[in-house]
This record gives structure tokens, sequence and C-alpha cells, in this order.
């Protein structure tokens, strides 16, 4: 499989984008090669993804309730698959409830 980096560099759209769009952009890359054909995820496949792509934001979270409520969802056995906007939306709510969010808020901006 060809690596994120070199598919987000032939994005010709990209070339002079923000970081913030990149970001975005390396996160539907992300999930668009795990995806399936009709651009889905499993609940399995998207719980791997995000312990193997998002680990050092859902480290340390195992025994807060929203995060075991999260994961519960995704364990459970279901037909139901999930879309790119469903995964968005996971990897905000993740993120919200992360430790690692408040170590990004203490980053200095200035010198």
């Amino acid at each position: 499989s060809i690596p994120i980096a070199k598919q987000l560099a032939s994005i010709k759209a990209l070339g002079k984008g923000s970081d913030l769009e990149k970001a975005f952009a390396t996160a539907a890359l992300v999930y668009n090669n795990s995806a399936d054909p009709e651009g889905k995820l499993s609940k399995a496949e998207t719980k791997s993804l995000l312990q193997t792509q998002f680990w050092g934001f859902i480290q340390g979270q195992e025994n807060k309730p929203k995060y075991q409520e999260i994961i519960s969802a995704l364990d459970e056995e279901s037909e139901n698959k999930i879309d790119f906007e469903d995964f968005m939306i996971l990897l905000v709510s993740l993120t919200l409830m992360s430790d690692l969010l408040q170590e990004i808020k203490n980053v200095k901006t200035t010198k």
C-alpha cells in the first residue's frame, strides 16, 4: 500500500493547504485506506483502527465511563457499519475526553 504521506502529497489541492486541511485530509485517507468498497468500516475494524492510529488519544481513557460507552458500542455484535461522518464524530469525542488534549492545550505557541 502507498504511504499516507505520499497519498497526501498527490492531492494537488493540498499543495498549499493549511495544517488543518492536511490534518483532515490525513484522517480521511487513513479512513479510506481501511474502509470497504462502500466506504464503510465494521465496528471491529473501527476499534482496531483507533487502537493502531489513535493510541495517543485513547491511552489512559479505559476507566472513563464515556470511553467505555463508546468502545462497548463498537464491541456489540451488529451489522451496522461506521461511515466517515460517524468516524469523525468518534474521533472528536475521543479527542475531547483525552488527557493528551490538555497537553496539547499547554503547548507553548510563542518563544
